[in-house]
Formats: C-alpha cells, structure tokens, sequence
C-alpha cells in the first residue's frame, strides 16, 4: 500500500505538541550549550581501559613485551584526552545543575588533573584485581585456569567496572562513575554503586542479581553468590518529606564472610562479621557475631503423586 500524503500532513503538528513537552515537562530533556558526556565515548573508555588491565585478553592479538608498551602508551595518551574531556563535561554540568557554574572557571583543566590523577592509579588496581582473579580461581572448583576468569566471568566483569568507577567517585567527578557501572549492570545483571567501598580478593560467583549498595562497606576475602541484596531499610525523610542523603544506609561485611544466593542484608547499622557465613535465602536487618553461621529451619518438602495423592502415604520428605 503507497504512503497517504494527507496523513503525513499531521505530523508537524505532532511535532510541535512533543515540542513543547520540553518546556512543561523540562526534567527529562537537557537542552543548552553545556554539553553532557557521551555516552558511547564512556563506554569505549572502558573498554581501552580493560585492554589495558587485562593486555592479550581484549582486542589487539600477538602482544608481546616488545611491543606491548607502544600498545599500551598509545591508549593512554588517547585516554587522557577522552577522559579530560568527558570529565571536565561532567564537573560543568553539574556545576550548573547546582546553581554554582563559574563562568571563569576552565572545567577542562580541572578534568585533565582529574584524568591524570585516575590514570595515575591503574599500577595498583591491577594489583587489587590480579587478586580478584585469584579469588575467583580458589573459590570455584568449576574454573580450570585464571584465564576461564578473565574470560568468561560476570563477576569479575562487573567488578572490574566497579574498581575504575570507584576511583573516579573518589575524586569526586560526577555521572561518569555510574554511567560505568550501570553499564555494567545491564551487561552482568551485577549492580554496585560505585561509591561502596570493597576490600581485596573478592569475587562474585555466578553473579546475577546480586546488589551492593553505595554505602556498603566489604572487607578482605568475601564471597558472594546469586541474588543477593546488601541494601537499605526504609529511607528516613526530613520535615519537608525529602529523603536523607549522605548517612550510612547499607551494611558493613567484615572480612572472610561468605553469603550464600539470595540472602538479603539491610541497613547501614547492620555488621556481619568476620569469618560468618549467612545462608540461602535469609534475611538480616540485626548484626551477626564472628564466626557465627544463618541458616533457615529446613522446610518440609511434600511430594504427590499426579493423580494428587501422596507418595508413601503418611510420610513426608524433608530437605
């Protein structure tokens, strides 16, 4: 069937209707010359950093040290002019957003020092991550070899996001953190805020719908599992009824604990301690003593036949 004409004649005034949702609805547009960072060059600064923390893994085949350092100096010169730019959007932004732009101020410098000072920092979380791997490869039986990790787990994927965000959310750049992890997150189906703070030797096994909140703080040697939450309770307001920002909401996890899929722990009081292991599907709003282990009561299992009676009458299965 040909296009009418006549129909398509109703479009622009379509159009201008759209258009002037940008003025009554003006929260979910951002329209000026204060440009945002983009997402997609975000992104691809991820990726050039991961082929740099994981050399040989990534996209450039037959590296070798002789040749690994023109690789690795041409990403990070390429970077520092990404991530100058892209943070000194971000500092500008949300300058503005906030009510105190200052129009003397050279927002790009500001992000060049930012960039450097991040850049600066990849020696040592290479360090922090080698240990992530190596978490992953003593606590799985499944995995045959460090590479299987770098390789083929969401938890480190997600983790290694996770580091990178965290440092650019200690200095303070805005959007571009979570950006990161977000992406993350829709990839492994893992969300952390990057402003949770976790220690060394850490790993995820298996991964998906695990959530770690932004005030979370994680000790050395912690494994978790699937589907667990480290969240909030529910978040106190002030007298005008807007929520509390800036106190310690989610839990503290000491080191070595292990917690087990879909456990829930909540709330900025609660501290696991170290050397616990908190079970499958509990929930935990109290504190938990060192070397204590959660458990729920095993449940009773009944099993019937299809035509609804049940087999081995009178008794019961239990796990």
């Amino acid at each position: 069937m040909a296009t009418d004409l006549r129909i398509k004649e109703q479009l622009p005034e379509l159009t201008a209707r759209i258009v002037a949702t940008y003025t009554e609805v003006g929260t979910i547009n951002h329209l000026g010359h204060c440009p945002l960072p983009n997402y997609e060059v975000v992104i691809g600064i991820l990726e050039d950093l991961k082929e740099i923390i994981y050399p040989g893994y990534r996209r450039r085949e037959g590296l070798h040290l002789g040749n690994v350092l023109y690789h690795v100096g041409d990403l990070i010169d390429g970077l520092h002019d990404k991530l100058t730019q892209q943070i000194g959007r971000a500092l500008r932004h949300d300058a503005s957003r906030s009510g105190s732009l200052d129009l003397e101020c050279d927002y790009e410098a500001l992000g060049q020092a930012k960039a450097v000072q991040f850049l600066e920092q990849i020696p040592e979380l290479r360090r922090v991550l080698a240990m992530d791997v190596q978490a992953a490869y003593d606590g799985d039986p499944a995995v045959k070899s460090p590479d299987e990790v770098i390789f083929c787990y969401p938890g480190l994927e997600a983790v290694t996001v996770y580091r990178l965000a965290h440092l650019l959310h200690q200095l303070e750049v805005p959007l571009i953190p979570r950006m990161m992890t977000e992406w993350a997150h829709s990839k492994t189906g893992i969300d952390i805020h990057p402003g949770a703070r976790i220690g060394h030797h850490f790993f995820i096994d298996h991964g998906t719908g695990v959530v770690i909140g932004e005030t979370c703080e994680i000790g050395n040697h912690v494994k978790l599992y699937q589907g667990v939450t480290l969240g909030a309770l529910s978040f106190a307001t002030d007298a005008d009824g807007h929520l509390v920002r800036g106190t310690k909401r989610h839990p503290t996890i000491e080191d070595r604990v292990i917690i087990y899929a879909n456990a829930t722990v909540l709330g900025g009081n609660t501290v696991i301690g170290h050397d616990a292991v908190i079970g499958s599907s509990v929930w935990i709003t109290r504190s938990v003593a060192p070397h204590t282990t959660v458990v729920l009561e095993k449940p009773r299992l009944r099993v019937r036949g299809e035509a609804g009676e049940m087999l081995h009458p009178g008794s019961h299965y239990e796990i």
